[in-house]
């Protein structure tokens, strides 16, 4: 990961398709392994492959747990920065239901324990959310033009 660009670094950890399948996965709970796999239908070399990238980078970590009369096996739980990427599969969720909308409707954000429906959007340092049409990338030192 050499890249001053952000978005590469970023990429390089959680950039595959998988990947983000099984962060949805972690934030609506899954932990276990077997689960995973079965929710998603993915290989199990991939699923190990990618559960060991987001163990590596701090996004999953790794707990043990014994089930009476089996060997150990690990869940993966979400760190604090795991946590935070669901606002970006919230972005991705909220864009799909715009632009790629499936006939039963949309699967709308919610917050708990209201239920109020949430979208993603850009905030200030007051607080308050910016229309898209004023964000811009703007490259910085640490990535020149």
């Amino acid at each position: 990961m050499e890249s001053p660009c952000s978005i590469a670094r970023t990429l390089e950890v959680v950039g595959e398709r998988w990947t983000f399948l099984i962060l949805r996965e972690a934030l609506s709970g899954v932990t276990r392994f077997a689960t995973l796999r079965k929710n998603l239908g993915v290989a199990p070399d991939i699923l190990s492959d990618r559960l060991a990238t987001l163990t590596e980078y701090g996004v999953l970590m790794r707990e043990p747990y014994r089930e009476p009369g089996s060997r150990t096996r690990c869940e993966y739980h979400l760190t604090p920065a795991g946590r935070e990427l669901a606002v970006v599969l919230g972005a991705l969720q909220q864009w799909g239901d715009e632009h790629l909308p499936w006939p039963a409707g949309p699967s709308v954000l919610r917050c708990t324990p209201e239920g109020d429906a949430l979208h993603v959007g850009f905030l200030n340092q007051r607080g308050r959310e910016v229309d898209l049409e004023a964000v811009r990338f703007v490259r910085t030192a640490a990535y020149p033009s």
